[in-house]
């Protein structure tokens, strides 16, 4: 799902309204369409639940808003229909180079030979790029808290609202998400680990004392979850995207911060065109497909198709989620598309994302994936890897008694 609503850009003083117009400059420069400077009243009607304190601001009106996770599953169901052969848990700890390739090396010792690799690492760019033999560069973080917010939320605003932004950040976001809930973040803070993925009291008053700032309804009792993210910044402190010079046939990928997202498109586009300058032949594909399966949320059909869809499979029927009302026919069908973790599930149906924040649906989620792939609730992990919901033990006792957890 993709939403045009929309982005404002909001100001406090007149000094902030300068930086505002310079934005606006910049935007005209670079032939956005529609951006325009608004005075305090245009934009409270723009957006009424702005801080009535605003100066003034710019308006974007061809921002707009993704469901990242949807996006980014329907470009590798579509690469898969096409012939990609997609390894998940394939962790490269080496590299050796042959005449006319490399030869990758995973933990277990598997191998795969590839021409030419794509190193798109996020974070850990730096460690692949090392393994190559390739350049030396250091990936340093910047560490981003969110807020998520529950779909009941006052705050939920029409546009994406940003505050104006400083040098090393956008600043705290208060964000509609296509889902329907409120998103306010991020935070942006330096650290040194690549799992850092914790959040603190401290930065969750920091957030929503600078939302509370744009708009005065956000309210901590609406918070339904917290999470971190990563972004990798190398040393020229802008995207790195080159073929290697020190190993011609490796495409460098690397430090793709904020807007990752909006530039991936582009990026893709740029990079194929890396691949070809590197000497890979590419020919079009003759029987391309460019459909993959719409899969139904029972929650978004009118009341008849709904029906209809439960006749034919009673298991649309069957609420597991009933914060996000998602069926168990739903989940099957995610797990039959490969998704057999509890956040593949989650991110391909939001099955766990509302208010409980699956604590009700978690339970009845693993005995399906139990029953759909025979796995044991023992081998059952959270995102793959080594994240297993239960030690060996719980396991042992979950198959012996079915009512163990």
């Amino acid at each position: 799902p993709f939403n045009r609503c929309g982005i404002l850009v909001v100001a406090f003083s007149d000094e902030e309204m300068r930086t505002v117009e310079q934005l606006y400059r910049q935007g005209v420069a670079n032939h956005a369409v529609g951006i325009e400077l608004c005075n305090r009243e245009r934009l409270l009607s723009l957006e009424p639940k702005l801080n009535a304190d605003v100066v003034g601001g710019l308006h974007a009106p061809n921002g707009g808003i993704i469901e990242p996770y949807r996006f980014v599953f329907a470009l590798v169901e579509s690469a898969v229909r096409n012939g990609v052969k997609l390894l998940t848990d394939w962790h490269l700890v080496g590299v050796t180079e042959q005449e006319n390739h490399y030869l990758l090396r995973n933990e277990r010792g598997e191998e795969i030979i590839s021409r030419y690799v794509v190193n798109a690492a996020g974070v850990h760019a730096d460690t692949v790029s090392k393994l190559f033999n390739a350049e030396h560069f250091e990936i340093s973080l910047r560490k981003g808290e969110e807020f998520l917010m529950d779909r009941n939320a006052k705050a939920y605003p029409s546009k994406v609202l940003f505050p104006v932004p400083s040098i090393h950040s956008k600043g705290t976001l208060v964000i509609p998400t296509v889902e329907g809930t409120t998103m306010i973040g991020p935070t942006s803070e330096p650290t040194t680990s690549k799992d850092d993925f914790s959040t603190s009291k401290e930065n969750f008053e920091k957030v929503f004392y600078n939302a509370r700032r744009l708009v005065p309804v956000v309210s901590e009792r609406d918070v339904i979850t917290s999470f971190t993210g990563l972004r990798p910044l190398v040393d020229s402190d802008d995207f790195y995207i080159a073929i290697s010079e020190k190993a011609p046939r490796l495409i460098q990928v690397a430090g793709i911060q904020s807007p990752g997202l909006t530039a991936s498109p582009a990026i893709a586009e740029y990079v194929k065109d890396l691949l070809k300058k590197a000497g890979l032949s590419l020919l079009e594909k003759t029987h391309y497909d460019p459909y993959i399966e719409k899969i139904p949320r029972i929650r978004d059909l009118p009341p008849q198709e709904a029906d209809a869809l439960i006749a034919q499979n009673p298991a649309y029927g069957e609420i597991v989620c009933r914060c996000e009302k998602i069926s168990e026919g739903e989940i099957i069908s995610a797990i039959r598309h490969g998704h057999t973790t509890l956040d593949g599930i989650k991110f391909y149906t939001r099955a766990q994302m509302g208010r409980c924040q699956g604590g009700f649906c978690t339970h009845r989620i693993l005995k399906i994936i139990e029953r759909e792939t025979g796995l044991t609730i023992a081998e059952i992990t959270k995102r793959g890897s080594n994240s297993y919901i239960a030690s060996q033990l719980v396991g042992d006792l979950v198959v012996e008694d079915n009512h163990a957890l």
